[in-house]
């Protein structure tokens, strides 16, 4: 409780980095929290080794995670895996922030970035339109669900090549 105090009392700015194996058990537990379909260990530490990863700390002294985020690339294309802002920490604007400093992140190369995102996610999907993602399709029956499955609503931003 007293990491919750300090993060929202103080006037600190969360602090982004690449994410490290010491994260992983409390990015592990964060994804259980906030999904209903969590990825596992495993693959948050193949991530590791494949991906980019990030995450958002409350700043640069502290090991409070607020979020996480990775992202795969391939030649000019990028897509977004996962990202996740702890529920404690949600609705305060992070989401944004850390989706804005991966996409600043990625190589200039990268012409289109794209991700998935539950139908019932309307948050998510309005931050994504927020930041100039448009649907381009869906995908049926996607996402488990506790009642069966849930489609996904596929979406990209396409960069500025200037």
């Amino acid at each position: 409780m007293r990491a919750v105090a300090a993060i929202t009392e103080s006037n600190q700015k969360p602090f982004i980095r690449k994410m490290s194996a010491e994260d992983l058990l409390p990015i592990v537990a964060i994804e259980r929290q906030a999904t209903p379909s969590p990825w596992s260990a495993v693959q948050f530490e193949q991530s590791l080794e494949q991906h980019r990863c990030l995450v958002m700390a409350a700043d640069n002294d502290t090991n409070l995670i607020l979020g996480y985020a990775i992202v795969s690339t391939l030649l000019d294309q990028a897509e977004v895996l996962n990202i996740c802002i702890n529920p404690e920490y949600q609705g305060r604007g992070y989401g944004s922030r850390l989706l804005t400093d991966l996409l600043k992140q990625l190589p200039d190369s990268i012409e289109v970035v794209y991700l998935e995102v539950r139908v019932s996610n309307f948050r998510a999907i309005h931050l994504y339109h927020n930041l100039g993602f448009i649907e381009v399709g869906q995908r049926r029956d996607y996402y488990p669900t506790e009642f069966g499955r849930e489609d996904a609503i596929l979406m990209n931003l396409q960069r500025s090549t200037d």
